[in-house]
C-alpha cells in the first residue's frame, strides 16, 4: 500500500455526507490489511470477487453480492486485479438498525444502478437535491437488502485455526478428521465438537461450503468447471456440479450469469 493510500485513510476522520462512495476517490480501494473505520461500509464490486476477512470468518462477494461491515468491526478485503470495486461509506447515524456482525446480501439490478450513478456524483453533492433524493433511494434499497449467507465461519480454537488454514490454502486436501486428530495429538471426538460450538457445521460441511467459496473466483475467472472441481477437492464433475446446486440454487454455469 503506497504511503499516500496511508496518509489519506488517515485524514478521513469524518464522511463528508452520510452516504459516501464516488467512484474515483477513497475508499474504492482494496485495503489487504486488517484495519476499521468509525462508519458502516457497504463492501461491493461491479464486476469480479470480493472477500472480507474478519475475526468471525471469510465473507464472499462474487458479482450480484456484497458485504455489509459494521463500524468498528476489523477487516481486510481481498480480489483479484481485475476487480473493480464501487464501496459505500455509512454514517451509522442515519441508519435504523445497528449492525453488529458482518453478513453478505444480495445486490438486485436495480441496487447495481443505483450504486453506479451515485458514484458518479461530487463527493459533496448537495443534499437538498435531486442527488440528495437519489442518495435517499440508495439508502433505502441498501437497508433492505436480503441476506444470502455466503460466509464461512472462522473457529477460534488454534488446532482448528490450523486445519482451516490449511484448507483455505488447499481446498482440495483429502485428509480425514481422524487424520487430523492424529496429527494434532487430539481425539477426533473433540476436534468434532469444537467444529460444531465454535462454527455451527460439522467438519465436513465446513469443509464443504470452503470449497464451494473457494470455486467462485475461479469461475469467475472463466476457468472451466472441471478445472475448478478438481481445485477445490471434488473427485466428480457431477458431484462438485451437485453440491454447488444444493448450496447456491443454480448450476456453475448459472450462477455468473447476470
Amino acid at each position: 500500500m503506497s504511503a499516500s493510500l496511508k496518509q489519506r485513510l488517515r485524514d478521513l476522520k469524518r464522511l463528508p455526507r452520510p452516504l459516501y462512495g464516488q467512484t474515483e476517490a477513497l475508499p474504492n480501494t482494496v485495503i489487504g490489511f486488517r484495519h476499521s473505520h468509525p462508519w458502516v461500509q457497504f463492501s461491493y464490486a461491479i464486476s469480479g470477487v470480493l472477500e472480507v476477512q474478519t475475526a468471525q470468518g471469510r465473507f464472499i462477494a462474487p458479482p450480484q453480492r456484497a458485504v455489509w461491515i459494521p463500524a468498528g468491526i476489523k477487516h481486510s478485503v481481498q480480489c483479484s486485479a481485475q476487480t473493480q470495486i464501487r464501496s459505500l461509506y455509512i454514517d451509522t447515524r442515519v441508519l435504523a438498525d445497528t449492525l453488529n456482525s458482518c453478513r453478505v446480501v444480495e445486490v438486485s439490478p436495480l441496487l447495481k444502478e443505483l450504486i453506479c450513478a451515485f458514484g458518479e456524483l461530487p463527493v459533496e453533492y448537495a443534499e437538498h437535491s435531486a442527488e440528495g433524493r437519489l442518495a435517499t433511494v440508495l439508502l433505502d434499497q441498501l437497508t433492505r437488502a436480503p441476506d444470502r449467507g455466503l460466509m464461512l465461519p472462522w473457529p477460534a480454537d488454534q488446532r482448528l485455526q490450523k486445519i482451516a488454514t490449511h484448507l483455505q490454502k488447499h481446498p482440495d486436501a483429502s485428509n480425514t478428521l481422524h487424520q487430523w486428530a492424529q496429527r494434532l495429538q487430539v481425539s477426533e471426538k473433540t476436534l468434532s465438537r469444537l467444529f460444531i460450538q465454535q462454527t455451527g457445521l460439522t467438519f465436513r460441511l465446513w469443509r464443504q461450503r470452503l470449497r464451494l467459496l473457494n470455486a467462485l473466483p475461479l469461475l469467475e475467472q472463466k476457468q472451466s468447471v472441471t478445472d475448478v472441481a478438481l481445485a477445490c477437492g471434488y473427485e466428480s464433475i457431477s458431484a462438485f456440479i451437485a453440491a454447488f446446486g444444493q448450496h447456491f440454487g443454480s448450476t456453475p454455469g448459472e450462477f455468473f450469469k447476470v
